[in-house]
């Protein structure tokens, strides 16, 4: 699908500012169509005063590394913004670590453990940004965002800077309730100190353990669906009600359900992004016929069909 061109229309920026850009090449994934405009801020005053003018009918939407981001074959409309480089930088400063939106979790994590500050070590085992792992409340192997970050910087709709404590987010299992049209532009965490040999070990077993149990050389994602109700499901995970359901290795077109990791999508012979969609409402429907467990998607799907 081709969008109207609005470039025209909006306002001025320093950074990159592009109709009609394909955002599969943006995606783990590989699959979806256009963003109508794509944006990359030079810096966040840049976004700053974009946001301050751009009118606030046209939809925004925020892009990482799209790790856990399914896009729709008809693409994207109004407003996507992917942050770049200038919104990456990581500094420590004795137990504490600020890092921007666009930097890598698992970037973050060796940079904590250089600097002796423990308990970020289970970001090495989460393929996407400080971004996404704010918006999300991202975690694994036993940790979360909620339990490390302190304060979080954002822009709003308007533009204008916003301070939050953690205790302002409404954290829960893979949820934030801060208000959707918040950009996370830089957060603070919080560690404790310990060797720093000691916490590159750890980290090393997270990755090899995710090296181990994830197909991550594929064209895939994170997990698809969240893990479901405990008492629901008998205390199983996602993984194992898919599995008893006979999801493992099932097949939508050029989709298929991962035969390592059963929760994870890998587009394994040009599926598009309908049949990934496709391909997670069968196992959701499996599993509830089968198992009685009701299953919700933990990637994001984003954008309008073809």
């Amino acid at each position: 699908m081709s969008f109207l061109n609005i470039i025209s229309d909006l306002p001025p920026v320093r950074g990159s500012l592009k109709a009609n850009v394909p955002l599969a090449p943006y995606t783990w994934l590989r699959v979806g169509g256009a963003a109508q405009a794509f944006f990359m801020p030079k810096d966040s005053a840049d976004l700053s005063l974009f946001l301050g003018q751009l009118p606030l009918d046209i939809p925004v939407t925020v892009l990482g590394v799209a790790s856990n981001t399914l896009v729709r074959d008809g693409g994207v409309k109004g407003i996507v913004i992917r942050l770049g480089p200038n919104f990456g930088k990581v500094t420590t400063d004795g137990i504490t670590v600020t890092a921007g939106a666009a930097a890598l979790d698992n970037m973050v994590a060796k940079k904590a453990a250089k600097a002796g500050i423990a308990g970020l070590e289970f970001y090495a085992g989460i393929p996407g940004t400080i971004g996404g792992a704010l918006r999300m409340n991202a975690g694994c192997y036993g940790g979360e965002t909620k339990d490390i970050v302190k304060t979080i910087t954002a822009l709003d709709r308007r533009g204008r800077r916003q301070i939050m404590d953690v205790s302002e987010m409404d954290y829960a299992y893979r949820h934030c309730g801060a208000p959707d049209d918040l950009i996370f532009i830089e957060a603070t965490f919080e560690g404790v100190a310990d060797d720093p040999a000691t916490i590159m070990a750890r980290m090393g077993a997270i990755t090899n353990k995710r090296e181990q149990s994830q197909p991550i050389r594929e064209k895939t994602g994170g997990s698809t669906f969240k893990n479901p109700d405990q008492t629901q499901s008998g205390g199983r995970g996602a993984w194992q009600v898919i599995d008893a359901a006979g999801g493992r290795g099932h097949r939508v077109g050029g989709a298929q359900m991962s035969e390592l990791h059963c929760n994870f999508m890998i587009n394994e012979n040009g599926a598009t992004a309908s049949d990934l969609e496709q391909l997670g409402e069968d196992i959701r429907a499996m599993v509830k016929s089968s198992e009685g467990v009701d299953l919700h998607w933990e990637v994001k799907r984003i954008g309008v069909t073809a």
